[in-house]
């Protein structure tokens, strides 16, 4: 260990633009034995880790990589499936760069350990050696739903069946998954990794209802009748508008609409052609990883141009600056300082560009972040044959919530005490659906902290 003096950081390898931008496959190559193990004698080994502080999971990283340096890949498994409910997700989709990474000692002056990387390698190879998580038999009479298959949920029925209490999940979609099925693309994200996940908790015991809404196609009575608890993970999938003239043009889409519907082509399925943009100019509001995720994917479907709007610079994204930096290398262009002012319509009413007003950053507000001043006189028009809006999601509030005295806040939040309890006993939530649009590892954190919660008032 502590090999950081004479070895920097490695990063994995990338496939060249040229071959990637063509399709959806992912884009970084796994680290191989030798790396990995290379990365993880880097660490120093804290007293305090701040890498580990900074994981909301908390995650037993120092722990994993020492094994890792000592060629134990069957104890990295185990300690990294243990407080993680999928690490092989994690290590793909976390925003390293703002969390363990970001925090790691060697940050400062000799580069972070590649945790994510190692992470992602420790799964793969202990999937390939055959190497499973663990999980006992269903041993008890109680039963739980859970309403929504997304990260929250996929963890929260981890760790219910971890102890040995059995789990029925609804989800209204014709695939479990959540965000990390038809939200987060295939480059990011291999399908065939989540779905790898889902059969390992249906293996597990964990019965799995898809297409079926609650309150539409079973009652939310219905439900609560036949469990002891239910834990709600439904997410945040209402799209915030930016509240400009000429956004509910026909060709104004929400970022959600486009990934599903291109997530749906690539699955072979049915889908709307309207998003079908070869060889248009596309313009994408927003600087956090959807937009990302929206202007990589349109490289990728062969659009003429594709343009980034951001209020901001590249520094205050809020983001993944490894995404960025992709979509850079991948052709993207970026108008920073470019606050949107109305969508500009042609004599059919559809969106034929959007007027912009620069910007700069003044004084720091409350929150210490600068606040974004406009320039007057500055207002200039970008061309678009489609618009996109990447401006993050507020949670729906589907009717079955008051029906069942299950009370939200102000923008739909479902409002929940410090166990996961919603104001109805019995009744859980966490994830999206509860904090707002926010991050997979939060979301995860929440369905496994609210498992341990239920566990304990069912099982006593």
């Amino acid at each position: 260990m502590r090999e950081f003096v004479n070895i920097g950081r490695i990063d994995p390898s990338k496939r060249l633009v040229v071959e990637r931008t063509k399709d959806f496959n992912e884009i970084y190559e796994l680290l191989d034995r030798t790396e990995a193990s290379v990365q993880s004698e880097r660490c120093i080994q804290c007293g305090d880790p701040f890498c580990l502080n900074k994981c909301p999971l908390h995650n037993y990283i120092p722990q994993w990589l020492k094994s890792v340096a000592e060629n134990d890949l069957e104890l990295a498994f185990r300690l990294s499936n243990e407080p993680s409910p999928f690490p092989e997700v994690m290590g793909r989709v976390c925003p390293h760069d703002r969390l363990c990474e970001g925090d790691c000692t060697l940050n400062d002056g000799h580069g972070a350990i590649t945790i994510g990387s190692v992470e992602t390698f420790i799964s793969e190879e202990g999937f390939r050696k055959g190497l499973k998580p663990e999980f006992p038999a269903i041993s008890s009479d109680k039963k739980v739903a859970i309403i929504g298959s997304g990260p929250a949920g996929l963890s929260a029925a981890t760790y219910l069946l971890r102890s040995g209490i059995g789990v029925t999940m609804y989800e209204r979609a014709d695939r479990a998954g959540g965000l990390l099925t038809y939200g987060i693309p295939n480059f990011k994200l291999d399908k065939k990794v989540v779905e790898r996940r889902i059969g390992i908790l249906t293996d597990a015991g964990m019965k799995l209802v898809l297409d079926c809404e609650v309150g539409k196609d079973i009652t939310f009575a219905e439900i609560a009748d036949q469990h002891d608890a239910i834990f709600i993970g439904i997410g945040a999938t209402r799209a915030k508008v930016a509240r400009i003239n000429g956004e509910n043009a026909s060709n104004v889409y929400v970022s959600m609409q486009y990934l599903n519907a291109i997530q749906r082509k690539n699955f072979g399925l049915s889908y709307e052609k309207k998003f079908d943009f070869k060889d248009m100019d596309i313009v994408v509001i927003g600087g956090g990883d959807t937009a990302m995720d929206c202007v990589r994917t349109a490289k990728r479907e062969g659009a003429k141009s594709v343009t980034c709007l951001y209020r901001r610079d590249a520094y205050n994204m809020p983001g993944s600056q490894k995404e960025y930096k992709n979509a850079v290398e991948e052709g993207v262009d970026f108008a920073f300082f470019a606050s949107p002012k109305e969508i500009i319509l042609g004599d059919d009413g559809r969106a034929v560009g959007i007027e912009v007003i620069k910007t700069v950053l003044g004084p720091k507000d409350e929150s210490g972040r600068q606040r974004m001043e406009e320039v007057k006189g500055s207002a200039y028009q970008i061309k678009a044959d489609v618009v996109i809006m990447a401006l993050g999601f507020n949670p729906e509030a589907p009717a079955f919530l008051a029906e069942n005295g299950i009370e939200t806040n102000s923008w739909n939040g479902i409002v929940v005490d410090e166990k996961y309890q919603t104001t109805t006993s019995g009744i859980y939530a966490g994830g999206d659906c509860y904090r707002g649009a926010d991050l997979v590892v939060t979301a995860a954190y929440d369905g496994r902290e609210a498992a341990r919660e239920i566990v304990k008032s069912i099982l006593g």
